[in-house]
């Protein structure tokens, strides 16, 4: 059984770092702000602001900030500002053992995915392919707020996760599969293999979102994961949107999945709401999920918080 971060309520302190690309001091203020008018306190990491080049200071600043937020018993949750690239680098640098003798609420998508995915496999802790900091603002729809607090402020045995009213959830591959699920973004995730995080599949649902790729890219992706044994490692899959892929060669996204994955033969649903969409599901990487895909339902069938 994974560990479980304890819950947050109002009032908790929320950790803010930046792990990955810099994001701009405004956009970041702002975002905090609306955090405290939500009751929360903050506590701002040293590299937060920083900024050189593509990377938001050095792999082992970035990786200090977290640690330092892992250490400090006043925070509760660790909340990047955004991902971008670079968080990778800051693996190495990381106290698996530490995060999880003290384990925090870690939310994120984009890039955060591989830090999500390592703090799961190395620290046994459960994390959520959720939002950023960046999503903290006055016009973020009310379903991504709903599935963030449901997730981590909330204690319940099972929980649903669905999409949207306005976009369907869509059974492709009969069958049912329960285990822990794993993966997020599709070009994070293959940012891991042939290291030591790389992600593993074996028994796992495994769930991927991808944005603004072409079609024939996101083919070269996947089938890299073929290769790898992650498809055939897995017990099934959950194929999310792909913000703003263009369509290459006269092939869609939709094409891609019932010519690439469809044929797999495993438990398939697709078109979950995540990541870099307007819609973002609340996936805790880590806890067991149950998938339908007959039926077209998903059910976290633990609770994701410890009280």
């Amino acid at each position: 059984m994974a560990i479980k971060p304890p819950i947050l309520r109002r009032g908790d302190v929320i950790g803010i770092v930046t792990l990955g690309s810099p994001l701009s001091r405004s956009t970041i203020d702002a975002s905090i702000a609306v955090l405290q008018g939500m009751g929360f306190r903050t506590e701002v990491g040293a590299s937060v602001y920083a900024s050189t080049g593509f990377l938001a200071g050095s792999d082992e600043e970035r990786a200090a900030d977290f640690m330092r937020m892992i250490e400090n018993p006043n925070v509760r949750m660790i909340l990047p500002t955004r991902g971008g690239v670079g968080v990778a680098g800051v693996l190495p640098f990381l106290d698996f053992e530490a995060i999880a003798r003290n384990p925090k609420i870690v939310s994120g998508y984009s890039d955060i995915t591989v830090l999500l995915n390592a703090l799961y496999a190395r620290s046994d802790l459960v994390t959520f392919h959720s939002l950023l900091l960046l999503n903290f603002n006055r016009n973020e729809p009310a379903y991504n707020f709903d599935q963030f607090f449901a997730a981590t402020s909330t204690y319940a045995p099972t929980r649903s996760i669905v999409n949207p009213p306005d976009l369907s959830l869509v059974p492709r591959v009969p069958g049912e599969a329960t285990g822990p699920v794993v993966g997020g973004n599709l070009t994070s995730l293959l940012d891991t293999l042939g290291t030591p995080y790389e992600v593993d599949t074996r028994g796992k649902i495994l769930f991927l979102e991808e944005t603004h790729e072409p079609i024939n890219r996101v083919y070269r992706m996947v089938n890299q994961l073929i290769l790898a044994g992650k498809f055939e490692d897995c017990a099934g899959i959950v194929m999310g949107e792909c913000t703003n892929c263009q369509i290459a060669y006269g092939t869609s996204y939709e094409s891609l999945i019932e010519d690439v994955i469809v044929p797999l033969g495993k438990p398939l649903m697709t078109n979950l709401a995540s990541g870099h969409g307007l819609y973002k599901a609340a996936i805790p990487i880590g806890a067991n999920v149950r998938m339908d895909a007959t039926n077209g339902r998903l059910t976290v069938v633990e609770p994701t918080v410890s009280l």
